[in-house]
Formats: structure tokens, C-alpha cells, sequence
């Protein structure tokens, strides 16, 4: 084993897997700006970060739930006080297939389902399943069909240039509005994949994927034998931010991803995988050697609300209409910022998340440094060339775009807009 010493401290050398996951990475400076601005008494503007909005009538269910677990005999101790297998707790597991078979008519029971500790270490689990170096020393991918896509993706794989995207087109909507689509032209000519994921909505773009693109991911992913994963951490039927309508679709070929984080519950880093038995079984046994097992908190918190399907209740009456009104007022904000400018800029078709998505045409200087600059303004938000995963083409358009949250208090989203329509003046002039 080596060693090198610096003063009286012993360090040892990392291996290449410690290498790679200790570096500078975009999810890191993402994450460390929002624990700052989180935590600091400076007055940062934070609209960089996806932390869920603080939604009062949400925040009153879940006290009240909360309440209830400790007036109900020793739910609170067994839910703190005892391990889960690595699938899950068994009644959250049957309720939640229930839930689905009932709304949905989906074919699932509690085969079909696998409770991790969060969406960010469900995708790590996912991605080196299927894309890296096989057995016989074949390598694969995971595919991502659209770009920008989820920054905390990039950095998921154990070996290198595990992912491979492909650039979008695009279709202009008005003046100043757009939206991606995936070209499929370019998709066809991509091989050696392991897996699909898309998110749906998007982040970073609050782009949906249409129920046709998703019709024939699935056809292509079957072609190839291969698992598309849909990331619903915004989608339907919870958190359902959503402003556009889909319909979701399962079967033994897809992997369906969801999250209670934006269910204003993000800490209690709770994810739900839907997916054929076999893959339960490979999560289930990948789960136990990581995390032992799956934390119960967020699991007894919701139970409840998927017994009675209060929680689509929730989904569409408060929280849907919550940011979708959020999301309305920012873009007419930073329209208005902008009015009678001839600056070319685009902001991506909301349909959903919690993200606008700035495109500066022909940006004079890089995305990265007018991060910098709002950030020494005190607004954060995060430099859009993080957001291309496996994109080996060469494109202006990657270091020309900013992603933009939304969900935070209106007088800070506002401040932080205007803020950032000052700053694009400027670089432009």
C-alpha cells in the first residue's frame, strides 16, 4: 500500500475510483452552493439549487402526519427503530403496487418494487448495472437521448465515457421561446448501449417528452434488448409538476423511477423503483451491500396517503397548481426584465420541474463566467454546459444557457431575475 506524508499527517493514495469521485464536479459545486446559501447569513439569492418549495398547505400535512406517528402506540420506534430488508418495508412496498395497479392497471405486485435511499444513489445503482465494462470485456453506454439533461447524471459511472447523447433539435415557438425534441435520425446511428434514461420533465429545461417520443424510445429500446428508465422526479402521478398532460406507461422493459423529495420531503431521501423482477432482485442485492437497507422515515410518512390516493389528491391540487403559477410569474417577470431588447434570448417551453432555461445566442463570454458574475452579485444559479452528459459534438449552444430555479419566495426569484437581466445587458453591450 503507498503512503506520501505531508508534515506529521499519514495520507494514502486514492485509487482511480476514489480519484473520480473526489473530483470537482458539477453536481458538487451545485450542492455546495445550496448548502451555503441554505446555511449563511449573507443574502444570497438562491436559484441555482432543486430544493422543492416550501408549500404551506404541504408542510401542515405533513406535521399532521407526523403527529399521528406519534399518538399511534410504537409506530415511531419501529419506524426509527428497526431495519427494513433491502427491498423495503413490506407494507409501503404492497401498498404502493396496489396503488399503481388500481390508477394505473399496471401488472405490478411487490416483485416489481425496490425502495432506495434516494433518486441520486438509484441511478448510481442503475447506470453500472447495465453501462460500463461487461463480463467478456464488451463495453456499453447508457443513452441519453436528450440533452441538456439531469447534472447530477455526468458523474454517476464508475468507468469512463459511460454515457453517449445526442444533440436535440429544436423547435421555435414565439420570439423568445423554444422547446427540444429528440432526433431520432441521429438516435438510430448510436450502438454498444446498455440502457435509455430520460427524465420527463426534464431537468434542467422543464421539457416533457411527449407521449409519441416516449412510444418510440420504448420501440427502440426493445429492439436493442435493453431497459428504458424514465426519471420521474417531477412527474406523475407525484409530484405531478406538470403543465402539460402525458400518460404514463410501464411494462417489464421500462424502469420507473420516482422520488418523495418534491413532495416537499427531500430529506428523507426516499426513492421508488418500478421494474421487472429480475432488476428488483439485482437492486435488492446491490442495496444490501451499500446501504444494508432502506431508510423507513419517508416510507411511514406517505403510507397513508397511498392507501387512500390522498397523495394524487395533493399532487394535483396543491403542489401542481403551486408552481405552475410560480413558474407563469418568473417567465412574465423576466419578459418584462427584458422588453425592448434586442438581445437574442430564448427561454426553454415550461412544462413542468421547477427550472427556467436561459439561452443567450451568440453569449459574448462564456456560461461559466457570467455564473461568476451573478454570483458575486449574490444570485446563484448554475452554468448550463454541465447539463451534456455523453455529448461528444461540438455546439455553441452548450456554454451559452443557465438553468434557473423558480421555486424559492417570489420577492427572491424576482430580485435574482432582474439581477440576471441586468448582467445579460451588459455582456451583450
Amino acid at each position: 500500500m503507498l503512503y506520501f506524508f505531508q508534515g506529521s499527517v499519514v495520507f494514502m493514495k486514492l485509487s482511480a475510483f476514489g480519484e473520480k469521485l473526489t473530483q470537482k464536479t458539477g453536481i458538487l459545486e451545485l450542492m455546495d452552493d445550496l448548502g451555503r446559501a441554505m446555511s449563511t447569513e449573507q443574502h444570497l439569492l438562491m436559484l441555482g439549487g432543486g430544493n422543492p418549495a416550501h408549500i404551506l398547505e404541504v408542510e401542515k400535512i405533513w406535521r399532521k402526519r407526523w403527529q399521528e406517528i406519534l399518538d399511534n402506540g410504537d409506530e415511531l420506534e419501529r419506524m426509527l427503530g428497526n431495519y427494513t430488508t433491502p427491498q423495503g418495508d413490506a407494507d409501503f412496498i404492497n401498498t404502493i403496487a396496489g396503488f399503481f395497479r388500481r390508477n394505473y392497471h399496471w401488472q405490478v405486485t411487490e416483485k416489481n418494487i425496490t425502495v432506495l435511499n434516494g433518486s441520486q444513489t438509484t441511478f448510481y445503482f442503475l447506470f453500472n448495472m447495465f453501462a460500463g465494462v461487461y463480463p467478456d470485456g464488451t463495453k456499453k453506454r447508457t443513452l441519453l437521448p436528450l440533452v441538456p439533461e439531469y447534472i447530477g447524471y455526468a458523474d454517476q459511472g464508475i468507468s469512463k465515457d459511460m454515457f453517449v447523447s445526442v444533440k436535440p433539435t429544436i423547435q421555435f415557438i414565439d420570439k423568445h421561446t423554444f422547446k427540444y425534441h429528440i432526433d431520432f435520425d441521429n438516435l438510430y446511428k448510436v450502438d454498444a448501449i446498455g440502457a435509455i434514461c430520460v427524465s420527463r420533465p426534464t431537468n434542467p429545461t422543464g421539457n416533457v417528452i411527449t407521449d409519441a417520443e416516449i412510444a418510440q424510445l420504448h420501440k427502440f429500446a426493445k429492439e436493442r434488448e435493453v431497459p428504458l428508465i424514465i426519471d420521474n422526479a417531477y412527474g406523475s402521478p407525484f409530484p405531478n409538476i406538470l403543465f402539460t398532460d402525458i400518460t404514463p406507461i410501464w411494462d417489464e422493459n421500462i424502469i420507473y423511477v420516482l422520488t418523495l423529495s418534491k413532495l416537499g420531503l427531500p430529506s428523507v431521501r426516499t426513492s421508488v423503483v418500478i421494474a421487472n423482477e429480475e432488476v428488483t432482485k439485482k437492486l435488492t442485492s446491490i442495496n444490501a451491500i451499500a446501504s444494508l437497507s432502506t431508510g423507513t422515515v419517508g416510507q411511514h410518512l406517505v403510507l397513508p396517503y397511498l392507501i387512500n390516493d390522498e397523495l394524487m389528491t395533493i399532487s394535483q391540487d396543491i403542489i401542481r397548481p403551486f408552481y405552475h403559477k410560480k413558474a407563469e410569474d418568473a417567465i412574465a417577470f423576466f419578459h418584462q426584465q427584458m422588453q425592448n431588447s434586442t438581445i437574442p434570448y430564448f427561454l426553454h417551453k415550461s412544462e413542468g420541474a421547477l427550472f427556467l432555461w436561459l439561452w443567450c445566442k451568440d453569449l459574448p463570454i462564456s456560461d461559466y463566467e457570467l455564473y461568476q458574475r451573478l454570483k458575486e452579485r449574490g444570485v446563484i444559479v448554475v452554468p448550463g454546459h454541465y447539463f451534456y452528459p455523453g455529448l461528444q459534438e461540438e455546439w455553441q449552444q452548450k456554454s451559452e444557457c443557465l438553468r434557473i430555479t423558480y421555486s424559492q419566495d417570489e420577492s427572491m426569484v424576482h430580485k435574482g431575475l432582474a439581477i440576471i437581466a441586468e448582467e445579460v445587458k451588459k455582456v451583450y453591450v
